[in-house]
């Protein structure tokens, strides 16, 4: 008891400026938005594991376990390396969907229009019906322009025929992924990176590699078509979504982009 009461007392004595009361709310906003970004990815799964040797290091030095402290101690004392050799994909993709957030998406062609759903699902049905190999990337909150910059720039209106033309084989653009923001066909024949999963299927070629990439960089949207079988995908939240036709592609589309448009109303 009396051990409670000097602890009060000595709290009462503390002095908390306003400084310090927005010194903490700051942090606690930042770590709060580090975990949502971490939420769900191989990120946190590797934070687990390294919150879990700390806490095994602790109770080594607790314990007196020489061995086991001094090997865990040297261990942790490489951790700031290897977090960067480890979360180096999660850092960047964490970093660009911070910006892209907190800037409240100041950036040019905001007042772009929305997509264009009904054609796009008939342009994929299309493509799929004359087994023409297609990638098509939709920039949702977090921006695609590091991709779109791989490519060559169109900045043209989207249409149904001119999906049909950029992937025509044999034409200079057919070979790699169209970006779309808004209503708009920012680039074609751009790269996309490949997902590094393992646990794929055979069937899986290099498009869905790369759809399946970009929805680990970012949360877009990914048609694909195959040409080898013209089944019809889409990629969203590292997950691919097959076999699509014209009406569940549209289906899905337009619930990802209502699911977004809550998300954006909730934080507003």
């Amino acid at each position: 008891m009396s051990s409670l009461l000097a602890f009060l007392r000595e709290l009462n004595s503390l002095q908390v400026n306003l400084a310090d009361v927005v010194d903490i709310l700051l942090v606690t906003l930042l770590l709060y938005v580090l975990l949502v970004l971490l939420r769900g990815t191989r990120a946190m799964q590797m934070l687990w594991g390294i919150l879990i040797i700390a806490g095994l290091y602790f109770f080594s030095r607790a314990a007196d376990l020489i061995t086991l402290s001094t090997i865990l101690g040297n261990l942790l004392a490489f951790l700031p390396i290897a977090i960067i050799v480890l979360f180096q994909r999660e850092i960047r993709s964490m970093l660009a969907a911070f910006g892209s957030r907190t800037l409240l998406r100041w950036r040019s062609g905001q007042d772009d229009g929305s997509v264009p759903l009904n054609e796009l699902a008939l342009a994929a049905q299309a493509l799929a019906a004359k087994r023409i190999g297609a990638l098509i990337a939709i920039e949702r909150r977090d921006s695609l322009a590091a991709w779109a910059d791989t490519g060559i720039p169109l900045d043209a209106q989207f249409s149904y025929d001119l999906m049909l033309n950029i992937f025509i084989p044999g034409t200079p653009l057919h070979d790699g992924a169209v970006v779309l923001r808004g209503d708009k066909v920012v680039a074609a024949s751009c790269f996309l990176p490949l997902t590094t999963r393992h646990r794929l299927s055979s069937e899986l070629g290099t498009r869905h590699r790369a759809a399946i990439g970009l929805t680990e960089e970012s949360d877009a949207l990914v048609i694909v078509v195959s040409e080898e079988t013209g089944i019809i995908s889409l990629a969203v939240e590292e997950q691919l979504l097959r076999p699509l036709d014209e009406t569940t592609l549209r289906n899905a589309l337009a619930e990802h982009a209502l699911e977004l448009d809550v998300r954006d109303n909730g934080e507003t």
